[in-house]
């Protein structure tokens, strides 16, 4: 079964510096039909104005993964680490027993675009760390790329918890094909232009929940990236 999420459903909130839309319950947005999936329960699609964004906040007790679509964001966390993340770059934060940072838009001029994940860890009270690569578009080119993993398999990061992020840049009638191990499941997320997944029609912003099915198939139109997220 495939259940699409349209972009257009999603929550959303403007604060003028951040427009963000919310597919999963976050903050003031509460959808009981879309709280969480799985482990995954957080995909906010954030576009940061130039010179602004997040002050210095705290998190426990969750896997958060950053991935920036357009534009360079700045983070600074109270473990000592300062990056530069930037379109190709994932990283990974495990905020364990608590840690704090902050993100900011680090360019005067532009804004920046990007995904802000969050997954449920398999235990609590882990300790702080973080992770961040770069993955090229070759490597997504018509393929699955892993990005996340829960052994850091294929030079992916690792996230603690039993869920592997894919990425797939497509070509003009390219197919990438994704198989589901028996009592799997997965959620697809297009990040730009249009594709089909299992036959059903994904334009920007699209998710889908997928359920009972062996296997995900996915044909894009030129430039479309898909991130699948293949969890129990």
């Amino acid at each position: 079964m495939v259940e699409i999420r349209k972009s257009e459903d999603r929550g959303h909130a403007n604060h003028g510096w951040l427009e963000s839309y919310h597919t999963f319950s976050f903050a003031g947005y509460h959808d009981p039909d879309h709280v969480q999936f799985g482990s995954l329960r957080v995909i906010n699609e954030d576009r940061v104005q130039p010179g602004q964004g997040f002050g210095t906040h705290g998190h426990r007790d969750m896997e958060i993964v950053s991935y920036v679509l357009e534009g360079t964001l700045k983070h600074s966390d109270s473990m000592g680490n300062g990056s530069i993340i930037r379109p190709g770059d994932v990283q990974r934060m495990s905020a364990g027993t608590g840690v704090t940072h902050s993100e900011y838009n680090a360019s005067q001029s532009d804004p920046v675009h990007f995904l802000q994940i969050w997954i449920l860890p398999e235990a609590l009270g882990l300790a702080p760390s973080y992770e961040q690569k770069y993955f090229t578009i070759n490597e997504k080119r018509n393929r699955l790329c892993l990005l996340a993993s829960p052994d850091g398999h294929n030079g992916s990061v690792t996230v603690h918890q039993d869920i592997r992020i894919y990425s797939s840049v497509l070509e003009k009638s390219s197919s990438v094909t994704h198989t589901l191990a028996p009592g799997r499941r997965a959620y697809v997320q297009l990040t730009s232009g249009t594709a089909e997944v299992n036959g059903q029609l994904l334009h920007v912003g699209d998710g889908a929940g997928i359920t009972n099915e062996s296997s995900i198939l996915v044909t894009g139109a030129p430039g479309a990236e898909v991130l699948i997220f293949d969890l129990v």
